[in-house]
């Protein structure tokens, strides 16, 4: 089992979460109120990546606000860590830390 403190959501709309306290993760530091859909992740796949599993939820939440802020890769390194922290299966980290990179690269060259 991993030693990350989960974060708290509460839903505000449909398939939305909001934080409600700060969360921490290393250097990162994620407001009380901050809003995130999950995983974007095609429906088409939601049976084996749901797109808001507490598995990984944590992870995303941290990768989401990255990204937000246009780091994106080292929210897709910051991804990959937490997944692997989470004890997250092997093939579904490199599954969302590679499908993120491809993505990231393609649409903002990075």
């Amino acid at each position: 089992m991993s030693n990350i403190h989960r974060p708290i959501l509460k839903p505000f709309d449909r398939d939305r979460f909001e934080l409600v306290e700060d969360y921490a993760y290393g250097i990162v530091t994620i407001p009380k109120g901050y809003r995130t859909n999950g995983a974007n992740v095609p429906r088409i796949f939601w049976s084996i990546f749901p797109p808001n599993s507490p598995e990984y939820l944590s992870a995303i939440v941290v990768h989401d606000y990255l990204c937000d802020k246009e780091r994106y890769k080292l929210a897709d390194k910051v991804l990959k860590q937490m997944m692997i922290a989470l004890n997250v299966a092997k093939w579904k980290i490199y599954t969302f830390y590679f499908a993120c990179r491809v993505y990231h690269k393609l649409k903002y060259g990075e």
